[in-house]
């Protein structure tokens, strides 16, 4: 029971945010009781707690598998954008917006976890590009990683970009060519390009 719950959870989180859905709504769609829900999760922030760290695992799963298929590193950032733009909406009701603004805790705990999981792939993803031509020979990779993710970090931040304001895939878009344009060779900018032009056809 305890898994169907937290299905249902992260369905509904990701459809309508995590302050909208409360464990009344919950209840009624698996139709049993609230005191049942109590019975596997003390309160609403320990479901938020798990629901949002399965979440999390399963677009780290799908940015791990696409690391280890990528093409080239170039090619691996513009899909890793795409599945990030999935969670990543324009909206106060977005469950990105309502994570950080109201469970900042938790929402903090997942940012640290990113560098983590996935900070040793990024860092060899930029040893193939350097091996490959597309980047520098001469970049730092562990520096460079640590500041690509401390920027994603940056971009994400409500309080720094403001969604009313700010689209995230325009920032998205943006970041992406301000990190290419510091690391990438000329046939590295140009391959760059091309993935750009394609998607924006």
């Amino acid at each position: 029971m305890k898994e169907k719950i937290l299905e249902r959870a992260v369905q509904d989180f990701l459809s309508y945010g995590f302050k909208n859905v409360t464990m009344d709504d919950l209840a009624q769609k698996l139709g049993i009781s609230k005191k049942t829900i109590y019975e596997y999760f003390d309160n609403k922030n320990q479901l938020v707690f798990e629901a949002s760290h399965a979440i999390f695992d399963t677009v780290m799963a799908d940015i791990t598998n696409i690391y280890k298929q990528e093409a080239n590193p170039i090619q691996g950032l513009f899909e890793i954008k795409k599945i990030a733009l999935k969670f990543l909406i324009d909206d106060q009701q977005s469950p990105q917006y309502q994570l950080q603004k109201y469970y900042p805790k938790i929402y903090s705990e997942l940012k640290e976890k990113e560098l983590t999981v996935l900070g040793s792939q990024f860092k060899k993803s930029l040893e193939k590009g350097i091996k490959t031509g597309l980047f520098r020979s001469e970049i730092d990779t562990d520096f460079v990683t640590r500041l690509y993710f401390n920027g994603i970090r940056g971009i994400r931040d409500i309080s720094l970009f403001p969604v009313k304001k700010y689209k995230i895939e325009k920032l998205l878009i943006q970041y992406f060519e301000y990190h290419f344009r510091a690391i990438a060779t000329p046939k590295g900018l140009e391959l760059f390009q091309s993935y750009n032009a394609k998607e924006t056809v």
